[in-house]
């Protein structure tokens, strides 16, 4: 290819984006969920001083069991609440992993990456272990997939605000809440008496101290909580865009979810569209099989091996964390165990 036309390239791939991707935007969407909800779980841990890197293992620990109630129920209840208690199993699950890591991050005070570390392999050991114990043999399958909800044509139709709301409505209901709770954590985070002590727990946990916060408890509570949101991206994967599991099928989303984190300055609305920048170079690959690009472009794509489209949004990770880690500044207080000191 001459060196020349990279220029015209790069301009026909543009309008082929454009072009594309309002079509596209639900499938975006699906792609983006997880690691936003894992993202938000990211938020609420270092916002509050704690170091979450176990956000992988808590999704999947929380996708096998949240799956493994589905295959377990849905024969003798029915589907749909076979699915709806597999999802309250995946929350619960992440909550558990929650408790265990903030009891390792704050009471023990034992290194908050090790700890990560110590989640992450655990899951990856276990659910393998159990899959081939439990699900493997049987034969069966899980209780399918939540259903979705459809716009109506007329308002689908409606141009650009017809594919932005089918972006976020053309869902099922883990991602249809994926905007709420965003939105809902931007405003208490930066609008609320717990957002406030939460943010200073974070970067200053002894001042927060001296003016009657009970850091250790409030630590605990936003950890739990986070790590209940990341259960719910489990849920997401394996009850909602799947149906099935497989054997770590988390496929690194937990850890795209921290750079989302990064490239959102530690805040939530900024973690989604972080996340959503990760959702639309995952999709790359879909819309390329899909929707080949025309004339030159669409050669070039098309020669491109599958392996890096892959690959693609892990090259933008490491893109991301290079250029956004020594410009975005973390909480003061990220990472440190807080011993309360005792009272005279």
């Amino acid at each position: 290819m001459d060196i020349t036309a990279i220029p015209r390239l790069l301009g026909d791939l543009v309008i082929y984006l454009f072009d594309v991707i309002p079509p596209f935007l639900p499938t975006i969407m699906v792609l983006t969920a997880p690691i936003a909800l894992g993202a938000l779980c990211g938020v609420l841990c270092e916002r509050s001083g704690v170091v979450n890197i176990g956000i992988e293992g808590i999704m999947l620990m929380s996708a096998f069991f949240g799956y493994l109630t589905g295959f377990l129920l849905h024969e003798s209840i029915g589907a749909l609440p076979a699915l709806v208690i597999g999802v309250f199993v995946a929350v619960l699950v992440g909550v558990l992993m929650g408790a265990i890591h903030a009891w390792l991050s704050i009471t023990v005070r034992a290194d908050q990456i090790i700890a990560g570390v110590f989640l992450n392999i655990f899951a990856l050991g276990l659910t393998a272990y159990l899959n081939r114990l439990i699900i493997t043999p049987s034969g069966r399958g899980g209780a399918g997939q939540l259903p979705k909800f459809t716009l109506p044509d007329a308002i689908a139709d409606i141009p650009v605000l017809g594919s932005i709301l089918g972006m976020f409505l053309n869902q099922g209901p883990i991602a249809m809440s994926v905007i709420v709770l965003v939105v809902g954590l931007q405003i208490l985070l930066f609008r609320s008496r717990w957002g406030l002590r939460t943010r200073a727990v974070g970067e200053h946990p002894k001042a927060a101290d001296t003016v009657g916060i009970d850091v250790i408890r409030l630590r605990y509570r936003n950890v739990i909580v986070g790590c209940g949101i990341a259960g719910l991206a489990g849920a997401f994967i394996v009850l909602e865009s799947t149906g099935s599991f497989q054997n770590g099928m988390t496929n690194g989303r937990g850890f795209i979810a921290l750079a989302a984190v990064i490239f959102g300055r530690w805040t939530p609305l900024g973690s989604f569209f972080g996340a959503l920048l990760f959702g639309l170079v995952l999709g790359v690959e879909i819309m390329v099989g899909v929707a080949r690009p025309p004339g030159e472009l669409g050669s070039v794509m098309s020669a491109i091996p599958r392996q890096w489209y892959t690959a693609l949004p892990y090259i933008i990770t490491i893109v991301v964390l290079a250029g956004v880690v020594g410009r975005s500044i973390p909480p003061a207080a990220d990472g440190v165990a807080y011993e309360k000191e005792a009272r005279a």
